[in-house]
């Protein structure tokens, strides 16, 4: 799918209009279209690059934006990869930090920007995010984020629950909402990069029980099967399937499906990173106020803290013929005009990694259950791909399986160690 936003074009212009003497070595200005490729996942990244492009346009009359959309998850990653390979990538293109941003070799295919002035602007602790060989690559897209359990409040309300800080304590409130003929835990597995949240948000209370756990595992020194934390979370999805929780359509249901569930109180808990209020706010603004958010709980309530991910990127490719103009959007972006421009379009989703960009006293009640956390010292801790270079790929199709009953918890973590293993020795890393 391709839509076009067009700035005010510069009209008049003849290519072969003939200069007069007077004229000789005047610089005309030139329409440049660029192209900006943005992942389709969730309705709000679109609108947000739209309002982006839109403002961007209004402000550069020379300059119009051709929006282009890749579906997210596994094949999405292949078509950027595949893209950047092929020397045919966007002018702009929107993709993940962290470990993912690694593994497209940004030395070889991506444009530095390290001495552009906008990126001052940046949060030194996103920019380590997307930092390789030394050079800075990317400029943050949208808010930081949480992951965690986004619930209804209204069916906690309902049934006298209250927000869990503990394993137990969220199993006991799924029975409950189970008895009362509710579906406890909503999982949408035909987007199979949702299945991750049990694992992934499970790595704050990870690294509060081994604090060194990122580094061994970096140095092939601690494995998920084999790690008393890191294993429980492929556990804690085994036991969510197996206490009949879940969704009778969870392996068909999408992404779309599971925020109508939330938000309208079909279902009471929703596993998944804190942009969704975005989904919710968009598309059923009548019940914002009904979705709040809380970290996937450990074993210990004095414990309790939140698994944080920072927002995705957007980067330049090296094949881009539009270099200066990439970077005119990229400045755009990285400011408080392009921070005010993302909060006006969907709201907040949390906090913005661009210095000086404030956030609106109404925010999202998502938002609200999730900055106590990040103002909170030790209240976050980053999620693994930001502290490591390895993401075994297929870790979202094994969690699927898991989720689904048709792995164990033990198999699950003992497979994703082989394709950890196989996406270090591909990056060359030591000791693998």
């Amino acid at each position: 799918m391709t839509s076009k936003f067009k700035g005010s074009r510069l009209a008049g212009l003849a290519a072969g209009l003939l200069l007069s003497a007077s004229f000789v070595g005047t610089a005309m200005a030139q329409d440049v279209t660029l192209s900006f490729l943005v992942d389709n996942t969730d309705a709000s990244t679109v609108t947000v690059a739209q309002a982006l492009a839109d403002a961007f346009m209004a402000k550069n009359a020379d300059i119009a934006i051709e929006l282009e959309t890749r579906p997210g998850g596994g094949e999405g990653d292949n078509i950027v990869k595949t893209r950047l390979a092929t020397g045919e990538m966007a002018d702009v293109f929107l993709y993940n930090a962290g470990s993912l941003f690694q593994a497209i070799n940004p030395q070889q295919n991506l444009m530095p920007l390290t001495a552009e002035p906008f990126e001052a602007n940046v949060i030194d602790t996103f920019q380590k995010t997307v930092t390789a060989g030394g050079d800075v690559f990317g400029v943050p897209f949208a808010t930081a984020m949480g992951g965690g359990v986004m619930y209804n409040k209204k069916i906690y309300a309902d049934l006298g629950l209250s927000v869990p800080k503990t394993w137990d304590e969220f199993m006991a409130n799924n029975e409950k909402i189970k008895a009362a003929g509710k579906v406890a835990v909503i999982q949408s597995f035909a987007d199979t990069w949702t299945s991750q949240l049990f694992v992934l948000g499970d790595f704050y209370n990870v690294i509060t029980a081994e604090p060194d756990f990122a580094d061994k595992y970096t140095n092939n020194q601690a494995k998920y099967a084999t790690d008393a934390a890191a294993i429980k979370g492929f556990e804690r999805q085994e036991a969510v399937f197996k206490g009949g929780y879940l969704n009778e359509d969870f392996a068909a249901a999408k992404f779309d499906d599971a925020i109508r569930m939330l938000a309208t109180g079909e279902g009471a808990h929703y596993p998944m990173l804190s942009f969704a209020a975005g989904s919710v706010v968009s598309n059923y603004p009548e019940n914002q106020a009904d979705v709040g958010f809380f970290a996937l709980p450990g074993d210990d309530a004095a414990k309790n803290g939140l698994t944080a991910w920072m927002p995705s990127s957007l980067y330049i490719p090296k094949t881009t013929e539009h270099a200066d103009q990439a970077k005119a959007f990229l400045a755009f972006v990285a400011s408080t005009e392009g921070c005010d421009v993302q909060t006006k379009a969907v709201g907040v989703t949390g906090p913005y990694l661009i210095k000086d960009c404030t956030l609106p006293a109404d925010v999202p009640a998502v938002v609200a259950d999730l900055l106590p956390y990040f103002q909170r010292d030790g209240g976050t801790a980053p999620a693994l791909e930001f502290l490591s270079p390895i993401k075994g790929p297929a870790l979202e199709q094994i969690t699927v399986e898991v989720g689904s009953g048709i792995r164990s918890a033990a198999d699950g973590a003992a497979l994703y160690d082989e394709d950890v293993k196989k996406q270090a020795q591909q990056l060359g890393i030591a000791g693998w």
